[in-house]
C-alpha cells in the first residue's frame, strides 16, 4: 500500500491521518520565524475555547506559506474527498503559549451539512514544532466523522480520544466532520502549526484571499494556487460567491 491509498484507508476508518516529512528543516525554521514577526506585527489575541495567538490570511502576509497551498503529497488525498474544483477556505495560524488551556472537542462543519459519503471540508495541520501532550498537540477522536453529531451531546465525557506525538514538519490531515481540539500546551515554549481549510468549491472561503492580496506576489503564484483561490482569472475578476466568473 502506498502513501496516498494508506491516508485513505486511515481517513476512512479513522477519520485522520498523519504524513511524515512532508516540509524539511529549513522550510520549518523559515515559516516559524516569519509567525513569530506577524505574531508580534498583527497577531490577535484570542479566548474563550481554546486561547492561543491567531493570525489569519497567510497568503496573503507572505509568499513563503504557499507551497503548503498545493502540495503533491497533500492536494491529491483532498481531492479525492472534495473533488479537483476545491478550494482552499482559509490557511491560518495557531500559536498556542504555556499556559493556553485546551479547546473543548468539536467538528467544523455546521450539523446541517454533515455528510456521511463525502465531507464538505478537509483540515490539515502543519506542524512547525513537534507535537506532544506535553504540549498541546491536537486531540482527535476516531471515527467520530461518521457520527452525525457535529460536536459531542452536552454532559458526555469524551474518553476516548488520541493525542499523537507527531515531528515537525509531518502534516496532519482530518475530515472536518472529525471532532477535534487542541490540547492544553503545559511546556515552557510556544507551539506554531498551519491551518489550511480545503472546502468543496461551490462553498464561501472562511477568509477571502482576495482581500488585501499583493499585486506583486501574483506571478509568484503557480496556476494551481490560482485556482485553489478562485485567482485564475485575475485579482480583480468579478466572482459569484467565492466563484470567478470568466471575463
Amino acid at each position: 500500500m502506498n502513501e496516498f491509498e494508506n491516508a485513505i484507508f486511515e481517513l476512512d476508518i479513522y477519520g485522520f491521518t498523519i504524513l511524515d516529512k512532508v516540509i524539511d528543516q529549513s522550510e520549518i525554521d523559515s515559516m516559524r520565524a516569519v509567525l513569530i514577526r506577524l505574531n508580534e506585527e498583527i497577531g490577535e489575541e484570542r479566548t474563550g475555547n481554546g486561547p492561543c495567538r491567531h493570525i489569519s490570511n497567510l497568503p496573503t502576509l507572505d509568499p513563503i506559506f504557499f507551497p503548503v497551498i498545493d502540495h503533491p503529497r497533500i492536494l491529491p488525498i483532498l481531492e479525492y474527498y472534495l473533488e479537483p474544483s476545491l478550494i482552499l477556505g482559509s490557511l491560518n495560524s495557531r500559536i498556542v503559549r504555556p499556559g493556553d488551556s485546551h479547546q473543548g472537542f468539536h467538528s467544523d462543519i455546521p450539523l446541517e451539512m454533515l455528510n456521511m459519503i463525502s465531507p464538505v471540508m478537509m483540515n490539515t495541520v502543519w506542524l512547525l514544532d513537534d507535537f506532544s501532550k506535553i504540549n498541546g498537540g491536537t486531540r482527535v477522536v476516531p471515527g467520530t466523522h461518521k457520527s452525525g453529531l457535529s460536536l459531542p451531546p452536552e454532559n458526555i465525557d469524551v474518553k476516548y480520544y488520541v493525542q499523537p506525538n507527531i515531528p515537525a514538519g509531518s502534516v496532519l490531515i482530518f475530515n472536518g466532520q472529525c471532532w477535534h481540539g487542541g490540547g492544553a500546551n503545559n511546556s515552557d515554549g510556544n507551539r506554531h502549526a498551519l491551518f489550511g481549510h480545503y472546502r468543496k468549491g461551490l462553498l464561501r472561503f472562511q477568509f477571502d484571499p482576495h482581500d488585501r492580496f499583493p499585486t506583486k506576489w501574483f506571478d509568484l503564484l503557480t496556476d494551481r494556487q490560482k485556482e485553489l483561490m478562485r485567482m485564475n482569472n485575475g485579482l480583480d475578476a468579478p466572482r459569484a460567491a467565492d466563484v470567478q466568473i470568466s471575463k
